[in-house]
């Protein structure tokens, strides 16, 4: 990771990518098409066309706060540059930038992982751009993100991942896809702890946390609500467990049980939890509580890109196109967040209505 990016602003952090244009015939510097880029995101802006009229329509003042001179970068010129650019390493900075501005919440900073596939970004082989991101539970900002290649799938890749970050005493959520013995070393090697979900990808594991007296073991908690014409019901039930589990470092094993009741149709959902905490860390309920905060990556984070970005119907290919873009949306989404922002959709809204406002918000980041 680079070691020069400090508590400094947004802009700075993007002066810290490196240029893949010879410098000779450049117009504009890359720092300041990665700013105006990210302020026109900030704006609504869902294309390469849409961020170049944006460009295009800002008084010259307020482009001149982010370093852009007449005439503006086009749309070819913007297309063009972000297609080059080394898309790992701008994760990367906006990764350090993203937890400098995080805190620890009760005492814990808790990190959910899991990936997305980018449905209309296909490269030259009609393979699709799937990201892999680390999401923060307390404030939802987006704290890293790595290319899945094509020959390969999220496992492996969680390593490099979390590798950017400092798991020290962090929780990590994922789903049953990373509930896999090397990523549970990883982790608690890092000075870390896991929460996975158990499904039938660890068949074994799951039939040994299913075989489990959980009869005999009295109930940690229940929550009962309402809604949309439907009765929930979610039961949790919790064991310590030894080595005889054989998962690496495993403590804790907890039996959610969620009940919906809808029109007088009852619909019963049993999930598996394995965590390296033990209960004296961390109780039952606070595990679940961290199991529902990571299912809420779907909708803090890859909802906002379908819905609010039209992320999926982007045909953005070129290059690293897609990949720069995405990190530039999820730049986007943490700096609303930060700003205090809990709709994103409103967000977006509020600052397309003066160019000023999301240079502001780039100043103040």
């Amino acid at each position: 990771m680079p070691t020069r990016v400090s508590d400094t602003g947004i802009l700075e952090v993007l002066g810290q990518v490196p240029d893949p244009r010879a410098r000779r015939g450049v117009r504009h510097r890359l720092t300041a098409i990665l700013a105006v880029t990210l302020a026109a995101v900030c704006a609504g802006a869902r294309s390469f066309t849409a961020i170049a009229e944006w460009a295009a329509d800002a008084p010259a003042e307020a482009l001149g706060r982010l370093g852009v001179a007449a005439p503006v970068p086009s749309e070819s010129t913007i297309r063009r540059t972000l297609g080059r650019v080394d898309a790992a390493v701008l994760d990367q900075v906006i990764g350090v930038w993203a937890w400098l501005r995080t805190r620890v919440v009760d005492g814990r900073r808790v990190i959910a992982v899991d990936g997305k596939t980018l449905r209309g970004a296909k490269d030259t082989a009609g393979h699709l751009t799937h990201l892999l991101a680390a999401l923060d539970h307390g404030s939802g900002v987006v704290l890293g993100q790595v290319e899945v290649g094509a020959k390969t799938n999220e496992i492996p890749l969680i390593t490099d991942l979390l590798g950017m970050l400092d798991l020290t005493d962090v929780v990590v959520t994922a789903d049953a896809l990373h509930c896999q013995r090397a990523t549970a070393e990883y982790i608690v090697g890092r000075g870390g702890h896991y929460v996975f979900t158990v499904k039938n990808n660890q068949r074994a594991l799951r039939n040994l946390l299913k075989a489990l007296p959980w009869n005999e073991i009295p109930v940690s908690s229940s929550i009962a609500g309402s809604g949309h014409g439907r009765l929930e019901r979610r039961t949790v039930k919790a064991t310590e467990v030894g080595a005889g589990l054989g998962f690496p470092h495993a403590t804790q094993v907890l039996q959610v049980r969620r009940t919906v009741t809808r029109n007088g149709r009852k619909s019963v959902e049993i999930v598996y939890l394995i965590t390296s905490m033990p209960m004296t860390a961390a109780a039952p309920t606070q595990i679940a509580t961290w199991i529902r905060g990571h299912w809420g990556i779907e909708t803090r984070l890859h909802w906002v890109r379908d819905v609010t970005f039209d992320e999926d119907r982007s045909t953005i290919r070129t290059g690293t196109g897609p990949q720069v873009m995405a990190a530039i949306r999820n730049t986007a989404i943490s700096i609303l967040r930060l700003a205090g922002h809990t709709s994103i959709a409103v967000g977006l809204r509020h600052h397309s209505r003066d160019p000023h406002r999301p240079i502001d918000l780039l100043h103040a980041a």
